[in-house]
């Protein structure tokens, strides 16, 4: 077994990169939502991503079907995982990047709530659950702050993502997925939400992909496809196997920060002071929920 080791200044730049494609990813989805429809969108995402995703691991040569009773958890972790992404993208549609993305990244709040109730060794700290409250008290300032645009139902669709992916992270913590390959637990997700969200596209009515789909469409699918589903995710995994989790986590604050930062630079959000301090108030309590405890 490989002792995971203190990250250097290369995690850090790719840390860097990674919370910067992670803060982008909801311009790209909301880009592309005009041609093409939201679940629709995150089903592709995440057919094509699994697409990929299967043909590194058997390029690798890494083993995917043998019995590890992974099967039923595996399920239901891609179908909270479908579910985390119908309502991002659904959700984004509805309100700004900005709003999302910081309601979204409360998610590591409500993980380690999940965590200190259903999974043994995982009890909080003082410190986080300091962070949670702080975390708690900037999602209700962001949701009442009404002078920064957005929409109340796009915003409650970023909260119940937050808590899809707490639930998914939990799962896999508590559950067999912890004992199988990060690659395997990817696919559950990618594979399930993708056979999930096609029908669910078509049975609430979506108008699917425009009959002309445009270039810049197509760059921003690919983003979210080759980037987010596939690289990323596996460059995180890779880092997580490699490093001490607890220092990498600590940089998630950043992906609100980008994703604000985008949000304002590209799709024209304007958010008011109060939601600033709404999402200092959350980055806050990710900082706090994360930082490595003293030994």
């Amino acid at each position: 077994m490989n002792q995971r080791i203190a990250p250097g200044a290369g995690a850090f730049a790719l840390m860097l990169l990674l919370c910067a494609i992670w803060g982008f990813q909801q311009v790209a989805m909301k880009f592309a939502a005009a041609e093409i429809s939201p679940i629709m969108q995150a089903a592709l995402r995440s057919g094509l991503g699994a697409v990929l995703v299967f043909a590194w691991a058997r390029w690798r040569g890494l083993a995917l079907f043998g019995r590890d009773a992974s099967l039923r958890p595996g399920l239901l972790a891609g179908l909270l995982f479908g579910l985390e992404f119908v309502f991002i993208f659904v959700g984004v549609e509805r309100t700004t990047v900005s709003r999302m993305v910081v309601f979204l990244y409360t998610a590591p709040c409500f993980t380690v709530l999940g965590l200190h109730f259903f999974v043994p060794g995982e009890r909080m700290a003082w410190r986080q659950w300091a962070g949670v409250i702080l975390a708690f008290g900037g999602l209700v300032l962001a949701f009442i702050d009404r002078a920064s645009g957005g929409d109340a139902l796009g915003d409650f669709f970023g909260v119940l993502a937050a808590l899809f992916w707490a639930a998914t992270t939990v799962l896999i913590r508590a559950t067999s997925l912890a004992r199988v390959t990060a690659t395997k637990v990817l696919l559950y997700q990618l594979v399930v939400s993708a056979a999930v969200m096609f029908p669910l596209s078509w049975m609430v009515g979506e108008r699917g992909i425009a009959a002309v789909v445009s270039a810049p469409t197509l760059w921003a699918m690919a983003y979210q496809v080759v980037i987010v589903a596939f690289a990323s995710y596996l460059a995180w995994f890779w880092l997580l196997t490699r490093y001490l989790a607890g220092r990498l986590l600590v940089f998630s604050f950043l992906t609100p920060l980008f994703g604000v930062w985008f949000g304002m630079l590209l799709m024209h959000d304007q958010p008011s002071l109060h939601f600033f301090l709404a999402a200092a108030l959350v980055v806050g309590g990710i900082v706090l929920v994360n930082l490595p405890a003293r030994k």
